[in-house]
């Protein structure tokens, strides 16, 4: 039997029934009804603004999928650079394919110099590198004559690598501006991962970086590659909607990333944790949650409704990465917190799970990130969604240049009054 909907419209008697497809169902059928008649939707809660065959994610269930592999899978086999081709082109590349992307990518890391002598250097001395990033990652497609070819299979197709290539230089530029040390350049002999870490932290010839940080980084790219359709992937489609080229719809994703209620609640979470101090004081912070004092960050999720997969995954990857970097001293407070919540049915009964960012954050600085690149980091990786996003919209034929509606709130027609009778 066919799942219908009937709609029916008591102003006028009027119905429509029309077809559920995988719980969802045509909002042309208000249309039919009354060409006038809307639906208020903030926030898009139950709102499908696209079809997409990129990332599955079933919150109620805690499952996430790239391209039907489950996360799991692809955290425990797989690279970054393998999901990002994955996220672009469907399919797991073969090791022929696998060589030319990941060659591909490597040999296109570098920035123009101007980039980095004239544009860079016009921040204030002490600018947030996310400001810095979503910047240049728009300043970067003036670089190239080509970046609005988007119509040009090949054209986009050299964007889409630029961008992954070069997203973990601007980023090192970036900090490295920040703090005041010389620009190190990339170096072709390393992987994507390790090659990022040179360019972050080498000071002086002998640096080297430990393959257990290496695989942790890596991992965090895996796990923030893509997430659906949230605020900044949204944003990236509602911009390539009206054909902008992939830099400027990047920058505007970022720039949706670099909100604290989006990209930043990893950094929360570590602010959290500090403020919270010790083990003993675990007790009376979650009193003061239950109280409505406080809020416990980290925990609960717009989607998921179950313990977010990644959440488990990054919590494992922490030790891993303290067996090599030492205990951070908040980690014991984030454990006893965890403990202490999931113990608790105030936190159980409202669904309220540790999710990704949790221990994200801790993760970043025993690798010796700042507080004020955690974004940053949540970006790179996510580039490759948002361009994997960018290709399916515009190869959509659905898709037309983004434009909701509004419901008008304000006054009704009136006059215009002089100054002086006013």
């Amino acid at each position: 039997m066919a799942e219908t909907i009937t709609i029916i419209d008591d102003r006028t008697g009027k119905q429509i029934t029309v077809p559920i497809t995988e719980g969802v169902f045509p909002s042309a059928a208000l249309r039919e009804l009354d060409p006038n008649l809307r639906m208020y939707d903030p926030a898009f809660l139950s709102t499908a603004a696209c079809k997409s065959a990129i990332t599955y994610l079933d919150g109620e269930e805690g499952i996430l999928r790239y391209r039907g592999y489950p996360i799991e899978q692809l955290a425990e086999k797989s690279n970054f650079l393998e999901v990002a081709y994955l996220l672009l082109n469907g399919e797991l590349p073969t090791d022929a394919e696998s060589e030319k992307w990941t060659y591909d990518v490597i040999h296109h890391t570098m920035i123009h110099e101007n980039m980095r002598k004239r544009f860079v250097d016009g921040f204030h001395y002490d600018a947030h590198p996310m400001g810095m990033f979503v910047s240049a990652i728009a300043a970067l497609g003036t670089f190239y004559t080509d970046a609005k070819s988007i119509d040009e299979t090949n054209s986009l197709a050299k964007q889409t690598l630029r961008l992954i290539a070069k997203t973990p230089t601007i980023a090192a530029m970036c900090y490295r501006f920040s703090m005041g040390l010389p620009f190190v350049a990339p170096d072709n002999s390393l992987d994507y991962s390790a090659n990022f870490l040179n360019m972050m932290f080498r000071i002086g010839d002998d640096y080297r970086i430990n393959p257990v940080l290496t695989k942790a980084m890596d991992l965090l790219f895996i796990l923030h590659a893509d997430h659906e359709q949230n605020c900044g992937t949204t944003t990236m489609r509602v911009v390539a909607s009206a054909h902008a080229d992939p830099y400027s719809a990047a920058a505007a994703a970022a720039s949706a990333l670099y909100g604290p209620l989006h990209g930043g609640a990893n950094e929360a979470v570590v602010r959290m944790l500090q403020d919270i101090g010790t083990v003993d004081n675990v007790p009376g912070f979650i009193a003061d949650v239950k109280a409505g004092k406080g809020r416990l960050q980290g925990f609960g999720h717009r989607v998921y409704k179950n313990y977010d997969p990644r959440a488990t995954i990054i919590k494992k990857a922490a030790y891993e990465v303290f067996e090599v970097m030492g205990k951070s001293p908040l980690l014991d407070v984030a454990l006893k917190l965890e403990d202490t919540a999931l113990k608790d049915d105030y936190f159980v009964s409202r669904k309220l799970y540790p999710n990704v960012d949790f221990y994200s954050g801790l993760i970043y600085q025993a690798l010796g990130f700042p507080v004020d690149m955690f974004t940053v980091l949540f970006a790179i990786p996510r580039t490759a969604g948002w361009l994997a996003h960018y290709a399916e919209l515009l190869h959509d034929d659905d898709q037309k240049i983004s434009r909701p509606r509004q419901w008008y709130t304000g006054v009704d027609a009136r006059d215009y009054v002089a100054i002086a009778k006013r």
